[in-house]
């Protein structure tokens, strides 16, 4: 089978510890062209993951010029919009890590660039395709849970601020951990719900822990100086059907209630949680009951003889997208509402007042 040709632009942790290592592992595409605004990135991608005539460049502009198939968006928030777009209109297919971009207005201009181009647009939130996600989806449009009127996206951690790249930076990346984990547990709550339709959202974000320097933190000791961004940041969303959406993030939390990337969905038939594995609760026979299905044997081993992890999973689903043998399953348009309901949240903390959308 010839390979798809793609080219890798932003080489840094993103892309070394998600998207390469999963495309090699998947096996459908060659990486090509690698840019990184840091040549030696950039020469170092292309060493360990590319093809032996693989090109370099630190102007993505230039890799666009290149015969490619698609390309790999790994940069920090502020730029994914402009090179999306760029790429798009490069006759490029993309994806795009998450998140999709830093406001509403510029996630639009993506969604309308794939529109006009004809293009694949996708984004990368792998979380979709944990086994426990899948199980929960398929529960859902089953309609197990019946109307899920009340769900909690949950992205909590106690002690783990990242300490490397832009992360810190607000400028660069539009915030803290609500815009780098709190989408990840929005966007697997909004899907599961399949409830794209926001009325307003309430928010709050917090400075509270910033500043220590006695921090306990997995990823080293970060600099106060350079931490920007907030340390923590809660959303309240209401939905125009009436359903209530509460979104939590941290990455410095005096909690022991720490679960990431996950949902709790309470519906009028049933309810779900990933407390302890996917758990399904409910009433029958005028008995309360709890379900734990096994989701450690098959589940969602979708290309039987492969690494069926959530990374490779998303390359193989967006390379089948592109060779016309499937469709995405996220889709840009669900991506921007995610973006639209963070923006909301961050404005509403600014300015004290709920954010309603038209």
């Amino acid at each position: 089978m010839e390979k798809l040709k793609v080219g890798i632009i932003g080489c840094g942790g993103i892309a070394n510890g998600k998207h390469m290592p999963a495309i090699k592992s998947a096996g459908y595409a060659d990486m090509v062209a690698f840019c990184d605004i840091i040549e030696e990135k950039a020469v170092k991608a292309s060493k360990e993951f590319g093809t032996e005539d693989a090109k370099v460049f630190t102007n993505y502009k230039e890799l666009l010029k290149e015969d490619l198939d698609a390309v790999y968006v790994c940069t920090p928030n502020r730029s994914h919009a402009a090179i999306t777009v760029d790429a798009l209109h490069a006759d490029k297919h993309v994806m795009c890590e998450k998140p999709m971009a830093i406001n509403y207005k510029e996630a639009c201009a993506m969604v309308d660039a794939a529109k006009e181009t004809g293009k694949i647009l996708t984004i990368g939130y792998q979380n979709r395709y944990r086994s426990d996600s899948q199980y929960l989806k398929k529960e859902c449009e089953e309609g197990v849970l019946g109307d899920i009127y009340y769900a909690k996206a949950k992205a909590i951690r106690r002690r783990a601020v990242p300490t490397w790249g832009v992360f810190l930076n607000e400028y660069e990346q539009g915030g803290g951990p609500l815009i780098d984990i709190g989408t990840h547990a929005l966007d697997l709550t909004l899907w599961t719900m399949n409830n794209y339709k926001p009325k307003y959202a309430v928010g709050t974000t917090y400075h509270k822990l910033n500043q220590d320097t006695d921090q306990g933190n997995a990823f080293g000791p970060w600099k106060p100086e350079e931490f920007s961004v907030e340390d923590s940041a809660f959303g309240f969303i209401v939905m125009e059907n009436g359903a209530t959406i509460t979104l939590e993030s941290s990455w410095a939390l005096n909690t022991l209630d720490v679960l990431e990337a996950k949902t709790v969905l309470c519906g009028t038939k049933a309810g779900a949680d990933m407390q302890d594995g996917l758990r399904i609760n409910g009433v029958k026979h005028d008995r309360q009951f709890v379900t734990k299905p096994n989701l450690e044997a098959g589940g969602v081993a979708f290309y039987e003889g492969q690494d069926a992890s959530p990374q490779v999973i998303e390359q193989t689903i967006f390379a089948n997208a592109i060779l016309g043998k499937g469709e995405i399953t996220v889709l840009p348009e669900q991506a921007a509402v995610v973006t639209r309901i963070l923006e909301a949240i961050y404005e509403s903390a600014k300015t004290g007042k709920p954010v309603y959308f038209d």
